[in-house]
């Protein structure tokens, strides 16, 4: 079999982030009749080409605002589209949740609201609860992404933590009808966790929220503890009727985009095997894996070479050093260190964001030189490791993945290509 590796790699990676594009995917969901004034808001680095698709496809009067990270704009010519920060909320997040909240006030129930959902959502529209500050939310975030804690456990903070989320932006568009189209960037597709989960009901507690800061020994601002205390702070629950005209829809999902990578991995050849949507340490995950290939290459198990491993999901990682490198560089930092060179097996691994963390690049492509390359280099996949420095060691091999922002997010896309050697 004749095959570019690094070539194929790529491809699966592109069909992957393709396949959850707001211009693949949004369309067909919207509402038959197309007629009428709609109000557009939304959140996430998708929201602005969303945006962009209700444009095109409204035949009747269309306003709004979303917002999306910086570098995530698109060519919207009646909805506004604002540029905040993520991770890490800011001021300018700040001012486009209040006029968010401003648009939506005062609706009645012939109105109709679209609102525009993906992933970094809950970072870009903050607004805090009331006795709050974006420092205490920003202090709160920062910590979280250090900690180790999942997207669930961080939403569920987030959402206790603000004016917006939890159900609370459906509760200030009543009675109007909002229809959310969502593309999941979480494990489980969970309508809850997506970007916090401003238009649907809300299961967690305040305790909860309260509890996981404990569990990660993040020392919060005092005002954060008493706001987590008072009964005022939990979020809009099951049954409330301010959300019995709010729609809920999720149009793109992680498992899609595997899948349409196992189409094209077939089409190349290649058995796929889906691990589906993973969570955990980046570096454990990683080990895992590195598993699974080692048992393919030396034993023909669970499926002989040539295959593909694919995963998605979203990893954490708790920082340990003062390196560069999101979780995406970490894993493949430490399949790296755990294959050592293992004949045959290539990787890629990127957040299809196109946003590896808080980095320029997308993720980066391991090859069964890499390690040994490295200690050319002398670099040590072990001590890059311990420092948290996945973005460094692979910028020395030259292995760096750049895509610039896709303007979609169904989260982390890992691929591991095992060709057929002498060995399996």
């Amino acid at each position: 079999m004749s095959v570019d590796p690094q070539e194929l790699l790529r491809e699966l990676f592109d069909t992957a982030i393709a396949a959850a594009h707001p211009r693949q995917v949004l369309e067909p969901h919207l509402p038959a009749d197309r007629s009428g004034r709609v109000i557009v808001i939304g959140a996430g680095k998708a929201a602005a080409a969303m945006a962009e698709v209700v444009e095109k496809s409204w035949q009747g009067e269309v306003r709004g605002l979303v917002v999306t990270r910086y570098g995530h704009g698109a060519n919207c010519q009646k909805i506004e589209v604002v540029e905040a920060a993520h991770p890490v909320p800011d001021a300018a997040g700040l001012a486009v949740a209040r006029r968010v909240l401003e648009l939506v006030s005062d609706l009645d129930e012939n109105d109709r609201v679209i609102f525009l959902l993906s992933g970094g959502g809950s970072a870009l529209l903050a607004l805090p609860a009331e006795g709050l500050t974006l420092a205490d939310k920003q202090q709160i975030n920062k910590a979280l992404l250090k900690s180790g804690a999942t997207i669930g456990e961080m939403n569920c903070v987030r959402k206790h933590l603000s004016a917006i989320k939890g159900g609370r932006l459906a509760k200030a568009c009543w009675p109007a009808t909002v229809y959310t189209y969502a593309i999941s960037d979480v494990p489980g597709d969970l309508a809850t966790v997506i970007a916090s989960g401003p238009t649907v009901a809300d299961p967690s507690t305040s305790a909860e929220a309260l509890a996981i800061l404990k569990r990660y020994n993040i020392e919060a601002p005092q005002a954060v503890i008493d706001w987590l205390n008072n009964p005022a702070s939990e979020t809009v629950k099951a049954g409330d009727p301010a959300l019995a005209r709010s729609h809920f829809q999720l149009i793109a999902k992680p498992q899609q985009s595997l899948e349409a990578a196992a189409v094209k991995a077939r089409q190349a050849g290649f058995s796929p095997l889906i691990l589906g949507d993973l969570e955990g340490e980046s570096r454990e995950v990683a080990k895992v894996h590195a598993g699974i290939a080692r048992q393919i290459v030396l034993h023909g198990q669970p499926l002989k070479a040539p295959c593909v491993i694919l995963s998605g999901g979203e990893t954490t990682v708790t920082v340990r050093g003062n390196g560069r490198g999101g979780r995406n560089a970490e894993f493949l930092l430490s399949l790296t260190e755990s294959l050592k060179g293992l004949p045959g097996v290539h990787a890629l691994a990127g957040d299809t964001d196109g946003i590896d963390g808080s980095e320029e690049n997308a993720g980066a492509f391991m090859t069964p030189a890499s390690y040994a390359r490295a200690e050319a280099l002398g670099l040590s996949a072990s001590d890059e490791l311990d420092n948290n420095n996945g973005y460094g060691y692979f910028a020395a091999l030259d292995a760096l993945i750049v895509t610039e922002p896709t303007r979609t997010n169904v989260n982390d896309f890992r691929a591991i290509l095992i060709l057929e050697t002498a060995q399996s």
